[in-house]
C-alpha cells in the first residue's frame, strides 16, 4: 500500500492551492481565508524548483533550436565524434533528473495534505460522482490530470463530427483542369512556406498566449485569478472534450439562485489572443450579476491543442453544448461576449446557433488580413495573403452577417492594436469596417453612397461631443426612425437583409443610417487592453 501511494505521489500532478468549501471549518492558523496556497515541505520544494528550471531550459532550447543547430553545425559539433560524448552527458543529466523526481515523490509522500489530495483524485477517477467531483474541486492542480466533465460525444454522433464543425471557406478560383495542374506545381513552394510560417512563428504571433514561456511567467497571476473565481464567486472548473480531442479548460459561475434580473442570463466569454478566463473579460459580466461561462483557447493554460480556426470553432461548439445540455440553459438565455480576437469564435457561435439571444463584440475587427499586412513587410504581401486565407482565416464580418439577432459593437477610440495606421487615426480602426459590413448587409437600401459618407463622418468623431455634433448636424429624428423600422417589421416579419429605405428620400436614408449606426455601435474612450467596466457593458438594441 505504501509503495502504491509513493508511485501515485511520484507520477501525480503538482498541487498549487487548496480551496476551503464555505461549510468546512478553518484550519488552525489560517483564519479569515477561503483558501490557502499548498505549502510543500523542504525536500519537495527544492526538487520541484530543480525540475521547474529544467522545464524552462527545455522550453528555451526548443524555441531557439534552429539557431542552436546552426551554431553547432558551423562550429563542427554535429559529427559522430562529438555527438557520442554529448549523448553521454545528456543521459547523465536525464538520470539525475529522474533521481530528483523520485525524491520529489518521496517528499510528497511525507506530506499529509498531498496524500489526502492524491487519494481523492484516484477515487474520483474510479468513480466520478458529483460528491467526489465536489471534493476534488477543493484543489487547484495541473489540469491535465483533471477528469473529464463533459464530452461532445454525449450529444453528437461521432461518425459525423470527426472532421470538426463547419467553417466558412474562401471562394475557390475556377480554373481549367490544365491551368489548375500547372498552377498547383507553380505555387507548391508558396504552399510549403505558408504551412511552415503558419505552424511556426505565425501561429505564435497571432496567439502569443499559447507560448509556454509566457504562460510560465503568468502562472502566479492565473492561479490568483482562478482562486478568486472559485473562492469569491463559487466558480466551478470543468474539463470539456471537443470533437478534435482537445481538452478545454472552462469556468462556470452560477447566479441563477441569486436575486436580480441578470442571473438567469448566461454570458459566454471569448478571450483575446493573450487573454485567459482567470484574468480576462469574464470579470465584466460577473460585476453585472450575470451567470458567466469562461473558457481558454486551445493551447492556453489548461486547454490542450493549438489555436487554429478549426480548433477554435470546435472548442466553442463544445462550450455551447455544455451550457445547454449540462448546465441547463436554453439558447435564447445565452449572450455571447467577446473581446478582440475572440470575435471569431463569438461570430461563429451566433452563425451556427442562430437562436442565441444576442452578441456583444468589444474591440473586435472585420477580417484578420488587413491587420496581418500591417505588421509584415510589403514584399511579403502574397505570402501573407495566402497564409491567412489558408490557415488563419478569421472572417468575423462574413460570419456576423449570417446572424439575425441583436448585435452591439464596442469601439475603443484609442485602440492601438486593430488600427492599420495608428491609434490617432480612428478611421483606420477595423471595428468601423465591421459596422459598415453589418449595416450594408442588413439594410442595403438604406446604406447608399450618400448614407455611407454620413456614417463615416460620424465614425470619424474622436469624442462623444464630436459624435453628438455630427448627429445633430444631420437633424436625426430618433422617433421617426424608430417608427419607420417598427412599421416595416410589423408589416413583413422578414429576416435580414431588409428592403426598408427603398422608397425613401436621401435625407431619410441618411437619418436612418446614422440612427442605426448609433444603435449598433458604442464608443469607449480608451486603449485596446483596458478592462471594460460594467457601466459600458449593455445588452444590444432590439427593435
Amino acid at each position: 500500500m505504501a509503495g502504491w501511494l509513493w508511485l501515485r505521489c511520484l507520477f501525480g500532478p503538482s498541487l498549487h492551492r487548496i480551496h476551503r468549501p464555505p461549510q468546512q471549518p478553518r484550519p488552525e492558523g489560517r483564519a479569515g481565508r477561503r483558501g490557502w496556497d499548498y505549502l510543500p515541505r523542504s525536500l519537495e520544494r527544492h526538487t520541484d524548483n530543480i525540475l521547474g528550471w529544467a522545464s524552462a531550459l527545455w522550453s528555451l532550447s526548443y524555441y531557439s533550436s534552429p539557431l542552436i543547430l546552426c551554431y553547432l553545425y558551423r562550429k563542427g559539433y554535429i559529427c559522430s565524434s562529438k555527438l557520442v560524448p554529448v549523448s553521454q552527458y545528456v543521459g547523465t543529466v536525464l538520470v539525475c533528473l529522474l533521481g530528483v523526481a523520485c525524491l520529489r515523490g518521496w517528499g510528497r509522500w511525507r506530506n499529509p495534505e498531498y496524500l489526502q489530495f492524491v487519494s481523492i483524485l484516484e477515487e474520483t477517477r474510479r468513480n466520478h460522482t458529483p460528491n467526489n467531483k465536489k471534493k476534488l474541486a477543493s484543489y487547484d492542480f495541473d489540469f491535465s490530470h483533471w477528469p473529464a466533465d463533459f464530452s461532445w460525444k454525449e450529444v453528437s454522433n461521432p461518425k459525423f463530427s470527426k472532421g470538426g464543425v463547419s467553417l466558412l471557406k474562401p471562394e475557390p478560383k475556377h480554373r481549367g483542369a490544365t491551368d489548375s495542374l500547372l498552377n498547383s506545381v507553380r505555387t507548391l513552394p508558396c504552399h510549403i512556406i505558408s504551412y511552415l510560417v503558419a505552424h511556426s512563428f505565425g501561429r505564435r504571433m497571432l496567439y502569443p498566449g499559447s507560448v509556454g514561456l509566457l504562460q510560465k511567467a503568468m502562472r502566479p497571476m492565473l492561479q490568483q485569478g482562478q482562486a478568486r473565481l472559485i473562492e469569491e464567486y463559487d466558480g466551478q472548473r470543468n474539463k470539456l472534450i471537443s470533437c478534435d480531442g482537445n481538452e478545454i479548460d472552462a469556468m462556470f459561475v452560477d447566479r441563477r439562485g441569486e436575486r436580480g434580473p441578470n442571473g438567469k442570463t448566461l454570458v459566454i466569454c471569448c478571450e483575446g489572443n493573450a487573454g485567459f478566463y482567470e484574468v480576462g473579460c469574464m470579470n465584466t459580466p460577473l460585476d453585472g450579476g450575470y451567470s458567466v461561462l469562461g473558457w481558454n483557447h486551445p493551447g492556453f493554460a489548461g486547454s490542450t491543442g493549438v489555436p487554429f480556426p478549426q480548433n477554435e470553432a470546435n472548442a466553442m461548439d463544445v462550450v455551447i453544448q455544455f451550457a445547454v445540455h449540462k448546465l441547463g440553459f436554453q439558447l435564447n438565455d445565452i449572450v455571447v461576449y467577446a473581446w478582440s480576437i475572440g470575435g471569431f469564435t463569438a461570430s461563429w457561435a451566433v452563425m451556427s446557433y442562430p437562436e442565441i439571444r444576442a452578441l456583444v463584440l468589444d474591440a473586435s475587427f472585420d477580417d484578420l488580413l488587413p491587420l496581418a499586412l500591417k505588421v509584415m513587410p510589403e514584399s511579403w504581401r502574397p505570402l501573407v495573403t495566402h497564409t491567412v486565407r489558408q490557415y488563419m482565416n478569421l472572417n468575423n464580418a462574413e460570419q456576423l452577417c449570417r446572424y439575425q439577432g441583436p448585435v452591439l459593437l464596442i469601439r475603443r477610440t484609442k485602440d492601438e492594436i486593430i488600427t492599420t495606421t495608428g491609434p490617432e487615426d480612428i478611421m483606420s480602426n477595423r471595428g468601423n469596417d465591421l459596422l459598415l459590413r453589418l449595416l450594408q448587409h442588413r439594410y442595403p437600401k438604406v446604406m447608399t453612397e450618400d448614407s455611407l459618407r454620413a456614417v463615416r463622418q460620424w465614425l470619424a468623431a474622436g469624442s462623444q461631443v464630436e459624435e453628438e455634433s455630427v448627429y445633430i448636424g444631420y437633424e436625426v429624428d430618433d422617433d421617426w426612425c424608430m417608427s419607420v423600422l417598427q412599421s416595416y417589421q410589423t408589416d413583413r416579419e422578414t429576416p435580414f437583409p431588409w428592403s426598408v429605405g427603398e422608397d425613401m428620400t436621401a435625407e431619410g436614408r441618411r437619418q436612418l443610417a446614422l440612427f442605426l449606426a448609433r444603435k449598433y455601435m458604442r464608443n469607449f474612450e480608451t486603449t485596446h487592453c483596458t478592462p471594460l467596466p460594467i457601466s459600458e457593458f449593455h445588452m444590444p438594441w432590439k427593435l
